[in-house]
C-alpha cells in the first residue's frame, strides 16, 4: 500500500450501546448454544505473501448457572509491503484482543454488571481499535490495516470497524452488509457520483481514507445488532468480496452445510475469479 493524497492505496454512526449484564450469583440465565465456527485464508493468485490476519476466540460455559456464549473475530488486511502489511495487521489484532480479555472477559466470567460509570462495550471496542491505531502508527511506520472486530455476546453482536473489510449477517434467508467501507470509490457511490456497477472496476476502487496506523487520530465506526435465533455472521476482507459477487455469497452461506464449507467454497470461487488479493473469512452461526 502506498499514500495517494492523505489516503491509503493498496498497490502489491454509531448506534445506541447498552452495557454487558450477564446473571448475577444465584441466578440462572437461558441456556444459549456453543458458536460453530469456520474460517480460512489464502494468499491468493497474485500476492506472494499473505497480510491478512484473523484471530478468534470462543467460549462457554456449561452447568447449573449457564452463562452466554460470548465469541470475539478480530479481522485485519495489512498494507504497505515488504513485510510491513503483516506486522501491522498482526500488531493490530493483537492489542483489541488484549483490551477485549482485560475489559470484557472479566465481567463476563465472574457474572458482574458493568454499571454506569463504566464504558459502554462500543466504547470499549472503540478504545481498544484506537490503542491498535496508536501501537500500528508508533511501531509499523510504514504499514497500514483494515481492522474489523466482532464480539458476540448471546443475542447481541457488537462491531467495531475501520477500512474495507466488511462484515455481513445472513438472517431471513437475506445477506445483509452490516459495515461500510472507508474507501473513495464508496465515498462516491453514496456522494450519486458514480453508481455500484461503475464502483465495481473503478481505477481508484483500492484507496482508503481511513485505516489503522494512518495516523495518531482514528474515527471508528461501531454498530449494535439484535441477533435471531438462526443466523449466520461473515467477515471478509475485500480479497473475497472484490472477487465474488453478492449473489455468490449469498447462494454459498445460505446452502453451505456448515461454516466451516462455506469459508472453503467461497475461497475456491475467489481463487477462481482470479485471486487478485490475499484472502481471508471467517463464517459463525450459534
Amino acid at each position: 500500500m502506498s499514500w495517494v493524497r492523505g489516503a491509503w492505496k493498496k498497490t502489491d454512526h454509531p448506534a445506541p450501546d447498552s452495557t454487558l449484564v450477564v446473571p448475577g450469583p444465584g441466578k440462572q440465565a437461558a441456556p444459549s448454544s456453543k458458536l460453530t465456527i469456520g474460517y480460512a485464508s489464502d494468499v491468493g493468485q497474485v500476492r506472494h505473501h499473505n497480510e491478512d490476519v484473523l484471530l478468534t476466540l470462543e467460549t462457554s460455559q456449561v452447568g447449573d448457572q449457564v452463562i452466554d456464549t460470548l465469541g470475539w473475530f478480530a479481522l485485519a488486511d495489512g498494507m504497505g509491503g515488504h513485510q510491513s502489511g503483516e506486522r501491522a495487521s498482526a500488531l493490530a489484532v493483537r492489542v483489541v484482543t488484549h483490551s477485549l480479555l482485560t475489559e470484557i472477559l472479566p465481567s463476563y466470567l465472574f457474572n458482574e454488571t458493568r454499571d454506569a460509570s463504566q464504558p459502554s462495550l462500543s466504547e470499549v471496542l472503540v478504545n481498544a481499535v484506537q490503542a491498535a491505531n496508536k501501537a500500528v502508527h508508533a511501531q509499523v511506520p510504514d504499514g497500514g490495516t483494515t481492522l474489523t472486530c466482532a464480539l458476540v455476546l448471546g443475542s447481541r453482536l457488537y462491531l467495531a470497524h475501520v477500512g474495507d473489510s466488511r462484515a455481513y449477517l445472513f438472517a431471513g434467508d437475506k445477506l445483509r452488509q452490516i459495515t461500510r467501507d472507508h474507501s473513495l470509490v464508496d465515498r462516491l457511490v453514496e456522494l450519486g457520483q458514480i453508481s455500484s456497477d461503475e464502483a465495481l472496476n473503478h481505477p481508484q476502487r483500492n484507496v482508503l481514507y481511513r485505516a489503522v496506523g494512518q495516523g495518531e487520530a482514528l474515527d471508528v465506526d461501531t454498530y449494535i445488532e439484535s441477533l435471531p435465533s438462526y443466523y449466520r455472521l461473515l467477515l471478509c476482507c475485500d480479497g473475497l468480496w472484490g472477487m465474488v459477487s453478492d449473489d455468490q455469497l449469498t447462494q454459498v452461506i445460505r446452502s453451505a452445510p456448515t461454516p466451516q464449507e462455506a469459508c472453503d467454497r467461497l475461497v475456491e470461487l475467489a481463487n477462481a475469479a482470479g485471486g487478485k488479493d490475499n484472502i481471508t473469512v471467517a463464517v459463525v452461526e450459534p
